[in-house]
């Protein structure tokens, strides 16, 4: 007897895996408010895994690598915030100064425009509750839109919880960035001699995914935020370095970035200038701006290596914001990565499998 443990049948396989799944489903729902820092902690010491590899080959101890990008990564992240505060809240302050001016724009504007829609219809095409509502709501959604932008400025970092984000995250990612490599050797030194040339190959491919997404999207959302947040300014629209940079951060989400900014771009220039020029300008900027991401630097940073579809991508952000939160769309597309990596594996089985290839029986 050589003491060797025979693997169980296929459906006890299965039943595990199939506990696994369950028991992580239940780990999550479970322990979801406080794995936030824990998840984003993981996340940068992936992101920051490469270059402090690339220090050690310089014989740089690995804690000594690991404290200095992330002090790197802090400070840069200071700077930016720094920098942009000025700008942000200067442009809060104008924009109310103005609100009241830009709500009579709008107002004028949408009054003017219903005018001209019933001298071309006909007097009875608009009526007069539809002229009144349109006039004095247009004030009203403005007035909203102010507000609910003063509110986000100025409760948006209230939202994260500061001590858990702020201190908890670089600590556990220094650990985590520290101890990356003897992680992932334990974890390899677990994997069934039988199946581990096959796993490993897989867990390569998911990560190959995961680093063309997140280094590719940053690019992306990076590109855009600058882009539309100088353009919009140069432009001569009131806040409009904040509704770039917003509209550049949402971008992660593709689309959405440049249809939630040029919606919010569009709103406000009604209020701000009189005539339609600006309007047409604002909305070229976004056309422009997405045309340029899709074409030029999206395929030069991401490309075809990615392997997860948009729309696919989409989905799994807002199933994981319902589910978990914000810990669901930080996971939505590692997890999507995973799945689609193992859904191609297993189709690929099935293509060379005697399932899919055998010929039909004679008489059936």
């Amino acid at each position: 007897m050589s003491g060797r443990i025979e693997p169980g049948p296929r459906w006890q396989r299965l039943l595990g895996i199939g506990a696994v799944i369950v028991l992580a489903v239940l780990f999550l729902r479970l322990f979801s408010p406080i794995l936030l820092p824990f998840v984003a902690a993981s996340g940068i010491a992936y992101f920051l895994d490469p270059a402090v590899s690339a220090l050690a080959r310089f014989r740089v101890p690995r804690a000594l690598g690991t404290a200095i990008m992330l002090l790197a990564l802090i400070a840069g992240m200071v700077l930016c915030a720094l920098l942009l505060y000025p700008l942000i809240t200067a442009q809060i302050g104008l924009l109310t100064q103005q609100l009241p001016g830009m709500i009579e724009n709008v107002q004028k504007f949408a009054t003017h425009e219903i005018n001209s829609i019933q001298h071309r219809l006909g007097q009875g095409f608009v009526s007069t509750k539809l002229k009144a509502f349109v006039s004095n709501e247009a004030g009203t959604i403005m007035g909203f839109v102010g507000t609910a932008a003063r509110r986000v400025v100025g409760t948006g970092f209230a939202l994260f919880n500061i001590l858990t984000l702020l201190i908890i995250t670089p600590i556990v990612a220094f650990y985590f960035l520290r101890d990356w490599p003897f992680v992932i050797a334990r974890v390899d030194s677990w994997l069934p001699r039988s199946h581990e040339s096959v796993i490993r190959n897989l867990a390569q491919e998911i990560s190959r995914i995961l680093n063309a997404w997140l280094r590719g999207q940053a690019i992306c959302c990076l590109f855009l935020g600058v882009f539309y947040a100088v353009a919009l300014s140069l432009a001569g629209l009131n806040l409009g370095l904040v509704i770039g940079l917003t509209a550049g951060l949402l971008s992660f989400i593709p689309y959405v970035g440049t249809i939630v900014g040029a919606i919010s771009s569009i709103v406000l220039a009604l209020g701000q200038f009189s005539g339609i020029d600006h309007i047409i300008i604002v909305a070229v900027i976004f056309v422009v701006g997405q045309l340029l991401n899709d074409y030029v630097v999206a395929p030069r940073f991401l490309g075809d290596r990615l392997g997860l579809s948009a729309v696919w991508v989409i989905f799994a952000l807002f199933a994981g914001a319902e589910t978990f939160g914000f810990l669901g769309v930080m996971l939505a597309v590692p997890v999507t990565a995973t799945l689609g990596v193992l859904a191609r594996f297993w189709l690929h089985r099935y293509l060379q499998s005697s399932l899919y290839l055998d010929p039909p029986k004679p008489g059936v």
